[in-house]
């Protein structure tokens, strides 16, 4: 879903428009200023659309694209961007999601996959869960002989504040099945590297 087909709900924006007007007087702000008028509706806007995750359901995606197949070697889906506000801060998290299955009887269309690591990610999340959820999901779903999902991301909570590490990289993966093997881990590390 592109912003374009967004639709926020009127009643959730003008309660968070109240409370971000709130918060610009809190930190010394004229939330009545030319610069700011509008700021609290279009916060109130960004801030449902950056949590629409919530409202969708990633396994009736996978299943709307299912099919019968018998192919049991590596599906990967790699460098799948997105976008992410970590839930201790509400500041972004972004990188690259990489997925990879193997079918058991069963695939999905392939930008399925990367529709269901959005649903995630339009969370308020950490990535560790984020990671966790894109390959139960599919595992769920699917029921592949195998899931595996890395995910490399950039955090702006390390970068803009605390230790401000301006190129650190968190990389997390979780995997299931087949993925369980040394070897065949190691396989698809090298295909997505």
């Amino acid at each position: 879903m592109d912003l374009q087909a967004f639709t926020p709900h009127i009643a959730v924006t003008e309660a968070l428009e109240d409370k971000f007007t709130d918060v610009l007087k809190t930190i010394g702000e004229d939330p009545y200023r030319e610069g700011l008028k509008k700021t609290p509706h279009r916060m109130g806007v960004a801030l449902q659309y950056l949590t629409k995750g919530y409202a969708e359901d990633p396994e009736a995606i996978l299943r709307s694209a299912l099919f019968e197949e018998d192919y049991q070697q590596m599906v990967i889906v790699k460098n799948i961007e997105f976008y992410s506000l970590c839930e201790h801060h509400l500041l972004p998290f972004f990188g690259k999601a990489h997925v990879a299955y193997i079918p058991n009887g069963k695939i999905t269309g392939l930008s399925k996959i990367a529709r269901v690591v959005d649903v995630f990610a339009r969370r308020l999340q950490v990535q560790e869960r984020l990671t966790t959820q894109i390959k139960e999901c599919i595992q769920n779903t699917l029921d592949p002989l195998g899931v595996i999902v890395v995910i490399e991301a950039e955090h702006l909570c390390m970068q803009m504040r605390g230790v401000q590490k301006q190129h650190s990289l968190t990389v997390t993966s979780d995997f299931t099945g087949a993925f369980n093997r040394l070897e065949t881990r190691n396989e698809v590390m090298k295909l997505i590297d």
